[in-house]
């Protein structure tokens, strides 16, 4: 058994991501006591039944209380209230992390709502799936996957090194950056692929009654890959795009671009430049597989037949 990292360590948001950390310290023994707490009744419940948490408390204050390490892991939009509601009860010294796709943001608005006896290193699990809730979560979900922190005035040395260490012994490999470099780098590397995921599946929905249902019946391949990413959850990324919205527009811009010059290869029958185009893109695509983050199998590795 690993020797704890942490006494009591408090989740706040019991989905995905945070029944996956509190199952994942659980398996490793990262912290003495874990405690969970989430604003549904229904998902303290549910979490209560699963066992993933030593305690799951009724009110935010039962949660933090004396905890050494707090995890926001709600959406987006309501981490400001989520660390108001902690804010009293934190304990002197207590560390504050959190799991939000954005950063810039969510720095303006916790650090703010978190007294000074409190530490506050914003961080970003780029690990996930399409299901969400306390049942969709497992311990190995950040194994092998990056784990960005992006240290802000109210951060220290120590609490850095700790919720570093805290996402290495969950598996991850730990990047620091600043976070309105986080937000550039994610706009491109997940948010503009999520919607114009959002925006093709959209589409085809609309186009549904002129196919005659085809368009679900054939949907191997591309249009399928594309369901499985619009499929996460809508209130997380609806919280995303709206508060990042500088650094989402700016590369949405640039897409735009590139896709006008697209359009206008295939207007003019200029096939050189289209494959020119797509060896480069394929490129990157090795380059993926190369940083371990994909497989090569065929068909991404996906089993076939019966999916549970």
């Amino acid at each position: 058994m690993t020797e704890p990292l942490f006494d009591k360590v408090a989740v706040i948001g019991l989905g995905l991501i945070g029944s996956s950390m509190a199952r994942g310290m659980k398996k490793r023994g990262l912290a003495a006591t874990i405690t969970g707490f989430d604003g549904s009744a229904d998902v303290r419940d549910r979490s209560r039944a699963l066992g993933f948490c030593d305690l799951v408390a009724d009110t935010a204050e039962e949660a933090v209380k004396d905890a050494e390490l707090v995890i926001l892991a709600v959406p987006v939009g309501a981490m400001r209230a989520a660390a108001q509601a902690i804010a009293p009860f934190l304990a002197n010294g207590a560390i504050v992390t959190d799991v939000g796709s954005v950063k810039a943001a969510i720095v303006r608005t916790v650090a703010s709502a978190l007294p000074e006896h409190a530490a506050f290193v914003p961080g970003h699990p780029v690990a996930g799936t399409e299901h969400s809730g306390p049942e969709a979560g497992f311990a190995e979900l950040f194994e092998g996957r990056w784990c960005v922190i992006t240290p802000c005035a109210r951060s220290t040395d120590a609490s850095v090194e700790k919720v570093g260490a805290l996402w290495t012994a969950l598996g991850s490999t730990v990047e620091t950056m600043t976070p309105e470099h986080h937000d550039i780098v994610l706009a491109i590397t997940s948010i503009i692929p999520h919607l114009i995921a959002y925006n093709i599946v959209g589409t085809a929905a609309d186009l549904e009654d002129v196919t005659q249902s085809e368009v679900i019946k054939f949907s191997a391949g591309g249009f399928r890959d594309f369901t499985r990413i619009a499929a996460s959850d809508p209130v997380m990324w609806r919280d995303v795009f709206l508060n990042n919205k500088d650094a989402v527009l700016e590369v949405l811009g640039r897409f735009s671009e590139d896709l006008a010059a697209l359009q206008r290869m295939i207007r003019w029958d200029d096939g050189q430049s289209l494959e020119d185009h797509f060896s480069r893109t394929r490129d990157i695509r090795r380059g993926v597989i190369d940083a371990g983050q994909d497989t090569a199998d065929a068909d991404f590795g996906r089993p076939h037949g019966h999916e549970d």
